[in-house]
């Protein structure tokens, strides 16, 4: 993320709390940059859906930052997730109403995608970050379930007025026991010995699932794009 980016996004901020991640928003913020409108939209082609994706990725990287530089070498690996999803909130904890204005707009059908990819790109993070080195289908099936528990949290805690959102982190508790529930299902279920032969096939299949390679695309934040190698489809 460029300078440019982060003065634009500090700048609009201020203003998203009153007109959202909008055109006024993303006017208003180039003028308090002293940039013209078109220096602005160079960054923000598509105004504040661009905004919003790039302040989400910013919360992102700040997220990967602080996991690895906090010693989770003592924790269970449930309370590392537990960790990163609640770091994530706690990061953008001082812009709440931006986080609400956010949620607004990616509900919108037109850019319900770019939300749906933003929240996926958040728990690619966080598995990425805490070191999952899964190359199969288990690789979709954790971002899946751990994309569900974000999505959920988020919008509980927007609604959350308990002091220090407490009820918030137990509602966290709650969902991170049902994905580690999922997860020992899912180790079961290979491990049955009466199941194997009726998995066979599935097993076959899904094991030749194997994530994208993936690059970060300049010019969209927060999206990723096919290697040039790779087919489209």
């Amino acid at each position: 993320m460029t300078d440019t980016t982060d003065r634009l996004l500090d700048a609009a901020l201020m203003h998203v709390v009153f007109d959202g991640w909008s055109e006024t928003s993303l006017k208003a913020a180039a003028s308090d940059c002293g940039m013209s409108l078109e220096e602005a939209r160079a960054v923000f082609p598509r105004g504040g859906v661009d905004m919003a994706l790039a302040f989400h990725a910013r919360g992102d990287a700040r997220m990967v930052e602080a996991i690895r530089a906090a010693d989770l070498s003592s924790m269970r690996f449930r309370d590392r997730v537990t960790f990163a999803v609640r770091t994530r909130l706690e990061i953008v904890e001082p812009y709440k109403e931006a986080v609400r204005r956010a949620s607004t707009l990616f509900a919108l059908p037109i850019h319900a995608p770019d939300g749906a990819r933003a929240i996926w790109a958040t728990a690619d993070a966080i598995w990425d970050a805490l070191g999952d080195a899964s190359d199969d289908y288990n690789w979709y099936t954790k971002r899946a379930t751990l994309s569900g528990v974000i999505s959920s949290t988020v919008l509980y805690w927007l609604g959350d007025n308990s002091e220090g959102h407490t009820a918030t982190w137990a509602f966290l508790d709650r969902r991170i026991d049902n994905v580690m529930q999922f997860e020992k299902l899912k180790s079961q279920v290979r491990e049955n010995k009466l199941l194997q032969p009726f998995l066979a096939g599935p097993s076959w299949l899904l094991g030749r699932v194997r994530p994208p390679s993936r690059i970060p695309r300049a010019d969209l934040p927060g999206r990723w794009r096919m290697r040039p190698d790779e087919p489209s489809s």
